[in-house]
C-alpha cells in the first residue's frame, strides 16, 4: 500500500489520542468509560466535538464538507476512538443516509440535508428492519402508493435505533408489486413529525430503550423526498450496508473491552490470589489475545485488499463475525471476574449516575454493556446471514 496513506493514517491515530487525552470533555469521557446511558444531548455535543474537528464526516468529498479521507484513515479513525473507549459514532446520518444522498440524491436533496447531517441539527434514524423481514430485508412489506404529488406510505418498522429522538427516518418502502421483491423497492425520506407517525419503545435487556418499532398509518411523504429512482432503493441500500460493514469500530470495541478485562483481573482478588495468577485466567486471557491478534491482522488486511480494489466481498462479513463473536466471549469473562459485583443490576442508578456501584465504578455499565450487546451478532446483519455472504462470495456457493 502507498506510504503516503499509512503516514497519514497513523498521524490520525496520534491526533485522535491526543484528542481524548487534552481535548475531550472529562465529564462525557467519563460518562463513556463507566458505560452509563448516554441522552441525545451528550450524542450531540459529542458528534459537534467531532465535526469542529473536521472528523465526523471525514470520509465525506471535500465537495461537500468532508476531508475525502482514504478507507484506511477511516477505518483507523473508528478504530482508536473504540479502542479510547469514546462514545458510539452515530452512524445514521453522517455514515449512512449522508453518502446515499450525495451519491444518488438530487441538488435540492444534498442543499436541504447534507448540512443538517454535519452539524446534527437533523437527527436521522434508519427505517430498515421490519416483523418478518429484519436479515432478510428483501421480504419487507411497507407499502408506498403514489398519490399526486406525494406518497402515502403505511407499514411498520421495528428495532429502529434512537427513533425517539430522530427528526428525519430514511426508509425502504415498496412502491410495486411487478417483478423481482427487489426491483421494486424505494428509499424515502420521511419527516417523523408528519401525521401518522407513532414510535413505540421496545426495552432491551438493559432496561433502558435504544430500539423502537415505528409506525406508519397514511403518512403523506412529498415526491421530492424520493432518493434517486423509483423501483431502485435495493442498489442504494446495498450501498449504504457496504458502509456499514466496513466499520473499524468492532475491532477497537473488542480491544477496550479485553483491557478491561486484563486491567479487572490484575486488580481484583479471589480466594486470596489476583484472578491474573489464577492459571484457568491467565490461559483464557491468552487464549482471547492471539483471536484478537487474529482479528487484527484480518481486518487491516481486509482493508488494505480493498483499498487495492482485490476485495473479494467476504471480508467485511468475516470481520463482523469473529469480531462480534469475540467481544461477547470476552464481556461474559469480564461479567465473571466481577465475581459478586457481576450480580446486582440496577439500570436507575446507572443512568443517573449518582448511586455508586458495587466493586469497581463501572461495574454496572459493564453489565449493561453485555446485556445490551448480547444482540451484537444480530444486529448490522445477523451471524447466519454474514456466514451466507462469505459462502457465496469466497466459496462460490
Amino acid at each position: 500500500m502507498n506510504t503516503n496513506l499509512h503516514e497519514r493514517a497513523q498521524r490520525l491515530r496520534q491526533e485522535v489520542r491526543h484528542f481524548c487525552a487534552y481535548e475531550m470533555p472529562a465529564e462525557l469521557l467519563d460518562k463513556a468509560h463507566r458505560h452509563q446511558v448516554l441522552d441525545k444531548a451528550d450524542y450531540v455535543q459529542w458528534m459537534r466535538l467531532l465535526q469542529a474537528k473536521g472528523w465526523v464526516a471525514g470520509h465525506w468529498p471535500e465537495a461537500y464538507g468532508g476531508q475525502a479521507w482514504s478507507l484506511l484513515e477511516r477505518f483507523i479513525f473508528e478504530d482508536e476512538l473504540a479502542r479510547q473507549g469514546c462514545p458510539w459514532i452515530i452512524p445514521f446520518g453522517v455514515k449512512y443516509v449522508g453518502p446515499v444522498i450525495y451519491t444518488f440524491g438530487s441538488e435540492e436533496q444534498k442543499r436541504h440535508f447534507l448540512p443538517g447531517i454535519l452539524s446534527t441539527d437533523d437527527f436521522w434514524a434508519q427505517g430498515y428492519s421490519e416483523p418478518g423481514a429484519g436479515s432478510d430485508l428483501v421480504a419487507l412489506r411497507t407499502q408506498a402508493v403514489r398519490d399526486g404529488e406525494h406518497y402515502v406510505v403505511n407499514g411498520q418498522k421495528v428495532w429502529t435505533t434512537y427513533a425517539q429522538w430522530a427528526d428525519w427516518l430514511f426508509c425502504l418502502v415498496r412502491t410495486g408489486t411487478e417483478g423481482k421483491p427487489q426491483s421494486n423497492i424505494s428509499f424515502l425520506l420521511i419527516d417523523m413529525r408528519s401525521p401518522g407517525v407513532t414510535v413505540k419503545p421496545i426495552h432491551t435487556m438493559d432496561g433502558f430503550v435504544h430500539v423502537n418499532e415505528v409506525w406508519l398509518e397514511n403518512v403523506r411523504v412529498p415526491v421530492e423526498n424520493l432518493v434517486g429512482e423509483e423501483g431502485s432503493g435495493w442498489g442504494y441500500a446495498k450501498f449504504l450496508l457496504k458502509n456499514e460493514r466496513t466499520a473499524g469500530a468492532i475491532v477497537g470495541q473488542a480491544w477496550h473491552v479485553l483491557n478491561r478485562l486484563k486491567s479487572l483481573a490484575r486488580d481484583s482478588r479471589s480466594g486470596g490470589q489476583r484472578l491474573i495468577e489464577q492459571p484457568l485466567m491467565r490461559q483464557r486471557i491468552g487464549e482471547f489475545e492471539l483471536r484478537f491478534m487474529a482479528l487484527e491482522e484480518v481486518a487491516y488486511q481486509a482493508v488494505e485488499a480493498m483499498v487495492a480494489g482485490t476485495d473479494n466481498g467476504g471480508e467485511a462479513s468475516l470481520i463482523k463475525i469473529r469480531g462480534t463473536e469475540l467481544y461477547q466471549e470476552v464481556a461474559q469473562a469480564l461479567v465473571e471476574a466481577l465475581g459478586l459485583a457481576g450480580i446486582a443490576f440496577d439500570p436507575e442508578a446507572l443512568h443517573r449516575g449518582g448511586l455508586p456501584p458495587l466493586a469497581p465504578d463501572d461495574a454496572g455499565g459493564i453489565l449493561k454493556e453485555h446485556f445490551y450487546n448480547r444482540a451484537a451478532t444480530i444486529f448490522g446483519g445477523s451471524s447466519e446471514i454474514q456466514r451466507n455472504i462469505v459462502a457465496k462470495m469466497v466459496l462460490g456457493l
